[in-house]
């Protein structure tokens, strides 16, 4: 029977060492939070942002979903995006796609992949991941292996969302009114456990 007993013991062992490191560590977030980044990332488990990142409690605001995507139908997206920058005030967008991403995979081998009702939440946003990376998906050369593939696919659909993330109202709309936010885009390799900088943008005129 599963249980959350080695949950909870693991939670108590964390919480009792960040108190005798500092006794006042829990205290500085009890009366609000100031993140100083929006973090967008995969729902992976190999990929926890504050994990990866070294951040603490109250230091980012996260976003997770199946292949990092920005989509602009989806209001909880939207919602996220808008509250960490309007309201939250955050100087900083991390966008980050990682190495091995099941989702990227599963596009490139639609409609070969069992995803049940057509109609599903998950085979939508296979579908749009998909048209997002059609200009990438060049059939496999002979000269390249299939994890150089895959890797290049990750990175083609990291450029494709921060294509998209750019042009979401709430980024415009800071930008117009000169507010400073810088976006970035990565990839995570999971074999070094080092982040990759593809791309970055300061305004709404600025050089990507």
């Amino acid at each position: 029977m599963t249980t959350l007993k080695p949950l909870l013991a693991k939670n108590r062992s964390w919480a009792l060492q960040r108190r005798q490191r500092d006794p006042h560590y829990f205290r500085q977030n009890v009366d609000g939070q100031q993140p100083h980044s929006l973090w967008i990332g995969c729902s992976d488990s190999r990929v926890p942002a504050e994990v990866l990142t070294g951040a603490h409690p109250g230091e980012l605001f996260v976003h997770r979903n199946i292949a990092n995507m920005v989509v602009s139908d989806d209001d909880n997206f939207m919602s996220v995006l808008q509250y960490a920058i309007e309201y939250l005030k955050v100087s900083r967008i991390v966008l980050c796609g990682h190495y091995g991403c099941g989702g990227v995979q599963a596009a490139l081998t639609l409609p070969d992949i069992p995803l049940g009702d057509e109609n599903s939440a998950l085979a939508r946003r296979i579908t749009q991941l998909r048209h997002a990376l059609s200009p990438a998906l060049a059939p496999l050369s002979a000269e390249e292996e299939q994890g150089a593939h895959l890797n290049r696919l990750v990175e083609a659909n990291v450029l494709a969302q921060f294509s998209q993330l750019v042009n979401t109202g709430p980024v415009v709309k800071a930008w117009r009114e000169g507010v400073a936010l810088d976006l970035f885009g990565c990839v995570y390799d999971l074999h070094s456990g080092h982040l990759k900088e593809l791309i970055q943008q300061q305004n709404e005129e600025g050089c990507v």
